[in-house]
């Protein structure tokens, strides 16, 4: 007989945060367009072959793939293919696994600490902003992050019980999850080996054993694509891209290993002067040296960034550094403010333990309840007296969730490795439930009385101080000036009555439940609101963020990044496709960057990247392409233009002696030529700053080849 749904107060408190998540992630959603065209490109061609799905090929021609493993945009395509390819179908699994996050990390909490600390966890998670902005987008990290949630559940069942089939299936999950985004998955596996091996369930032998056993299930699910790819002849697949020999396994250990970390230079970059000077971030994109001689701009992951709100394609300046939050005019606050949202490159802001709260790029993203998880866990410890033997529920949920936190906590503070602000997603899950059960803990320490009681008071005071710091940086705009006060008056004067109260030894429960609600409204209403600017703003497709920074550039896609009109590609594709004979590329690139991904994503034609995203793959020789040529296979090939390293140089050498160029009057709009000279400056910077073959935004030409190869 199946259990009936009670409508209690605690289901109808859940429901309201399922629908504030719903709300936050899917309303609007077609503002953000079709996300990150990279990824957005590669997910059209999968839905059109199984070869094409099964390598996650980035054109329908199987000619390279995306750098990134397959189950995310796996589930893209499917999705695709069920409600038809647009930009709101490949965005809708990530704005799902959003919520199912928020109601896990309910259940979870709830298990070891009860309901009202998982309905304060699940309500942190669904407005955190950076969880909020890469729910609407399709960077995949939040399927990582709902499926390492599921594996936090099964963990706990085995820590509890003992149980070995839970543990084999919360590794098996994170395998999974390396098959999303690589090696960030294993940046629980610290958390799950601990909790297992400190609980008690069973012996210390048998702990032993059962991790042993799940280490190499973990292993087996994790590599299991990657082996079948690498086993498959190079000839009968497509090029691993970005990767320097045309392995899964290189992939992962060097572009999506070793330079997250900091302990690889560029290893696919293009030429001895880019290697020595500068490095690639996440997507591929050459990263100036850290000196700050370069100017500020963003760098993309697609050669045309997508302003979402309004239909326009921001072509982004490469080789540059990432906005600093010092700058007073012109950064990332706008108006003169100094906030730092929307920078590119996390590792480039200034490495301390306090990087996550200074003003740059990340703070504003994923800190507005972190004092109150590192208080609240310790507020929690006291409680439970956190000390072996490790024999309940409450303890192993504590050393899950601080073993989860800490250690990213540390990396992202100190790391010089590539990563992007998004990529802080990741500590949203423990920081929300480390406040849930903090906030308890706390309030049944400060019932009890004694100094233990000065805990909830002083942390409510010290978060809400955080929080004015992070709505200081943004100080110029109205919003910000308000949030500032609600939070003075709900949180601050709330923690002072709560602190009256206590000195008066007043027992009214129900007051003080009151006040203390008050102040917790007060410190919610921030970051929801930073949350719901993702609504109204579009947000950059390749690096997604929500706040206060989104909202004084007026959308990250959009003017905060600068634009140009995205119909500035429909004369090319329309002469492309006037022209295209038997071709099987209708057109040549020498990088993903520019007009590759937009064009796939519009006419699912093939457009052939030479040089994979970075434009540095060595993927095909000289005589191989004048093979294809001979054969009618390419035709039109695109010279110059944003993006593209040396590895085809050889190629585009040959393609302008033997090819014949055609009038910009015949595919370029011109209002785009109109644009070159106010680029050059910018592509001169480039140059200048050894940014050899990403300077070329305006020297770009197209070259007909018809009959050059007899």
């Amino acid at each position: 007989m199946k259990k009936k749904i009670e409508f209690t107060k605690e289901n109808l408190a859940l429901s309201l945060i399922v629908i504030l998540s719903a709300v936050l992630n899917f309303a609007n959603i077609s503002i953000d367009g079709y996300g990150n065209q990279y990824y957005a490109a590669g997910v059209r061609s999968m839905t059109m072959s199984l070869k094409n799905f099964f390598f996650v090929s980035f054109d329908p021609s199987s000619f390279v793939t995306i750098d990134k493993p397959p189950l995310g945009f796996w589930i893209q395509a499917i999705s695709a293919k069920i409600f038809g390819y647009s930009g709101w179908s490949i965005l809708l699994p990530q704005a799902l696994a959003g919520v199912i996050s928020v109601v896990l990390i309910y259940h979870i909490v709830k298990r070891s600490f009860g309901s009202a600390a998982g309905l304060i966890s699940a309500l942190c998670l669904a407005v955190t902003p950076v969880f909020v902005a890469v729910s609407r987008n399709n960077t995949c990290d939040n399927l990582l992050v709902v499926t390492l949630l599921f594996a936090c559940l099964a963990l706990s069942k085995a820590a509890e019980r003992g149980k070995v089939k839970y543990l084999l299936i919360s590794l098996a999950l994170v395998g999974v999850g390396f098959n999303i985004k690589m090696l960030q998955a294993y940046m629980i596996v610290p958390a799950i080996y601990l909790t297992y091996l400190l609980s008690n369930a069973v012996s210390i032998k048998k702990r032993i054993v059962h991790l042993t056993v799940a280490s190499v299930v973990l292993l087996l699910v994790s590599f299991s694509w990657a082996f079948a790819v690498d086993l498959i002849p190079a000839s009968s697949r497509p090029y691993v891209g970005s990767s320097t020999n045309n392995t899964e396994m290189e992939l992962i250990i060097g572009h999506n290993g070793l330079e997250r970390l900091g302990l690889s230079s560029s290893s696919t970059s293009g030429g001895g002067s880019q290697k020595s000077t500068q490095s690639k971030n996440d997507n591929g994109q050459m990263q100036a040296p850290p000196n700050g001689q370069s100017q500020s701009s963003n760098s993309s992951k697609q050669g045309t960034q997508q302003n979402n709100s309004q239909g326009n394609m921001a072509p982004p300046s490469v080789g540059m550094t990432p906005p600093s939050g010092d700058m007073d005019k012109g950064g990332p606050g706008g108006n003169g403010s100094k906030g730092g949202g929307g920078g590119t490159f996390g590792g480039n802001e200034k490495s301390s333990i306090t990087r996550l709260f200074s003003n740059n790029s990340l703070s504003d993203q994923i800190s507005w309840f972190l004092p109150l998880a590192a208080l609240g866990f310790i507020a929690a410890a006291i409680k439970e007296k956190l000390k072996n033997p490790f024999d309940n529920k409450r303890k192993l949920s504590l050393i899950l969730w601080s073993t989860w936190l800490l250690p990213e906590f540390i990396y992202f503070s100190f790391t010089k490795g590539l990563f992007h602000p998004y990529y802080l997603t990741m500590l949203a899950a423990p920081i929300a439930a480390l406040t849930g059960i903090g906030i308890v803990s706390m309030w049944q320490l400060y019932k009890e009385g004694g100094w233990k009681s000065w805990i909830l008071p002083i942390s409510l005071i010290l978060n809400g101080s955080a929080q004015m710091l992070l709505l200081y940086y943004y100080n110029t705009l109205g919003a910000a000036k308000i949030l500032m006060i609600i939070l003075s008056v709900l949180c601050f004067v709330s923690s002072v009555v709560l602190i009256i109260l206590k000195l008066m030894k007043k027992e009214n429960i129900k007051l003080k439940k009151v006040v203390l609600s008050l102040a917790l409204i007060g410190l919610l209403v921030a970051p929801t609101f930073c949350s719901s600017t993702a609504i109204f703003y579009g947000m950059s497709g390749t690096f997604p963020s929500a706040g206060l920074s989104l909202m004084s550039q007026k959308g990250m896609g959009g003017q905060g990044m600068g634009s140009s009109n995205s119909s500035s590609n429909t004369k090319l594709i329309e002469f492309l496709k006037n022209h295209k004979t038997t071709e099987k590329y209708i057109l040549v690139t020498s990088s993903t960057n520019g007009y590759a991904s937009d064009i796939i994503i519009k006419t699912g034609e093939s457009v052939m990247a030479l040089g994979g995203f970075f434009g540095t793959d060595k993927v095909i020789t000289l005589n191989e392409f004048k093979q294809l040529v001979s054969k009618g296979e390419v035709r039109y090939v695109m010279v110059g233009g944003m993006g593209g390293g040396n590895s085809s140089n050889d190629i585009m050498t040959w393609v302008k002696t033997n090819g014949k160029v055609v009038s910009e009057s015949e595919w370029k709009n011109s209002s785009t030529t109109n644009k070159q000279t106010t680029n050059k400056n910018s592509d001169s910077n480039s140059k200048n700053s050894g940014n050899q073959g990403h300077g070329e935004m305006n020297s770009e030409q197209l070259y007909d080849l018809k009959g050059s190869v007899k």
